[in-house]
C-alpha cells in the first residue's frame, strides 16, 4: 500500500521529501512500512546514486569538504542530498545545527537538498533514521548522497555500513596515526584527506597514513588501496584529486569490489535491524515504566539495582 506523502517525495516535492523525513526521523506511524515499501535504486548494485559518507574528527573541516563536494557535484548538473548528523541537546534531543551555516551557499539551489538528523545519543554517530533517509533520497533520484557524520571517534564504524565509500578527514591536529588507528579509522576509510594541508604535520600524517595503509597484511592484489590525500577545502586546493580517489573507490566497487561492497550492505542490513528493534524495546520498556510497571520506576529512583532490576525485567539470573 502506497503512502502518499513518500510517493510525492519520490516525485520530486521538496516540501514532502522534507515532512517525509521527519516522520522517518520521528518514528511516526506508518513511517517505517512507508520506508519498507520504497525502491531503492542501490538494492541492485553500487554507483548509482553514489553515496558517500564524510567523516573525522571535530574541527577537521567535515562540513566545508561536503560543501566542497556539493559544489563539484551540481557542476556536473548532479542533484545532491545531504544528511548532516549533528550531536544531540541534551534538553530537546533535537539537532545541533552550528556547522550546517557552511552549506548556506546551496541554500536556494533546487538541485540540493540538505536536512540535518540528530544523531539521538547514537554511539555510531548516526541517527537511526540516517539509513532510512538515505534510501528515501534514493529512491527519490538523487545523484549523489553525502552522509556527514557526527566526529564521535571510536563509534564513528557504523558510518561504514550505511554508505558505499567512505572518506575520513584529518587535520595534523587530529593527532598521530597511533590514535588514528585507535579510533577504527583505519578500518573506516576508503580514502583519507589530510585537511589543512598547509599546516605543521600535515605531510608528516600523510607520510605516516601511507605506511599504515601499505602494511595491511590482509590486502591481495584484487584489494583496494586507500590513498591519502592532502588538501585545504578552505582554499580550494587539492579537493579535486581527492574526489577523483572517491569516484576511483566507486568505480572499484562496481569492478572487483563488487563483494566487498555486498559483504558490508549484508553487515548494514543486519545493524539497521537491531536498530528498529533495539529502539522500539526501549520505548516499549520507558512506557511500561510510565503505566504497569511503575512500581519499577519508583523502586529504581530509590535505590534499586538496575542490573537486579533488568535481570528480572528479562526473567535471567
Amino acid at each position: 500500500m502506497s503512502d502518499p506523502l513518500f510517493d510525492a517525495a519520490i516525485g520530486g516535492d521538496r516540501l514532502s521529501l522534507s515532512r517525509a523525513i521527519s516522520r522517518i526521523d520521528n518514528r511516526s506511524d506508518g513511517s517505517l512500512a512507508a520506508v519498507s515499501s520504497l525502491s531503492p535504486r542501490r538494492a541492485h548494485g553500487p554507483g548509482n546514486p553514489l553515496v558517500l559518507g564524510v567523516t573525522g574528527p571535530p574541527g577537521a573541516g567535515k562540513s566545508t569538504f561536503t560543501n566542497c563536494l556539493i559544489s563539484r557535484a551540481r557542476s556536473k548538473g548532479q542533484r545532491v542530498g545531504v544528511v548532516a548528523v549533528d550531536p544531540s541537546s541534551p534538553f530537546s534531543g533535537g539537532a545541533i545545527l552550528g556547522d550546517r551555516l557552511r552549506m548556506e551557499a546551496h541554500a536556494e539551489d533546487t538541485g540540493v537538498f540538505i536536512r540535518s538528523l540528530s544523531s539521538r545519543g547514537h554511539l555510531g554517530g548516526l541517527s537511526r533514521a540516517a539509513g532510512q533517509v538515505v534510501d528515501l533520497m534514493d529512491a527519490a533520484g538523487f545523484d549523489v548522497i553525502i552522509v556527514e557524520t557526527v566526529g564521535v571517534g571510536q563509534s564513528e564504524l557504523a558510518v561504514m555500513e550505511v554508505v558505499d565509500t567512505v572518506l575520513v578527514v584529518l587535520t595534523p591536529e587530529s593527532g598521530d596515526v597511533v590514535q588514528t588507528m585507535k579510533a577504527g579509522l583505519l578500518e573506516v576509510a576508503d580514502v583519507f584527506a589530510v585537511n589543512k594541508a598547509d599546516r605543521v604535520g600535515a605531510e608528516a600524517l600523510a607520510r605516516n597514513l601511507e605506511i599504515m595503509v601499505h602494511l595491511d597484511l590482509s590486502a591481495n592484489e584484487d584489494s583496494w588501496t586507500i590513498p591519502v590525500r592532502t588538501c585545504s577545502a578552505l582554499e580550494n586546493n587539492g579537493v579535486d584529486a581527492v574526489v577523483d580517489a572517491v569516484h576511483a573507490h566507486a568505480d572499484w566497487l562496481q569492478t572487483k569490489g563488487r563483494m566487498a561492497w555486498e559483504a558490508r550492505r549484508a553487515t548494514g542490513r543486519i545493524r539497521t535491524f537491531l536498530d528498529v528493534v533495539a529502539e522500539d524495546a526501549r520505548l516499549v520498556a520507558r512506557q511500561s515504566l510510565e503505566g504497569e510497571n511503575a512500581a519499577v520506576k519508583e523502586a529504581l529512583e530509590s535505590g534499586l539495582n538496575p542490573y537486579v532490576a533488568a535481570a528480572d525485567w528479562l526473567g535471567k539470573d
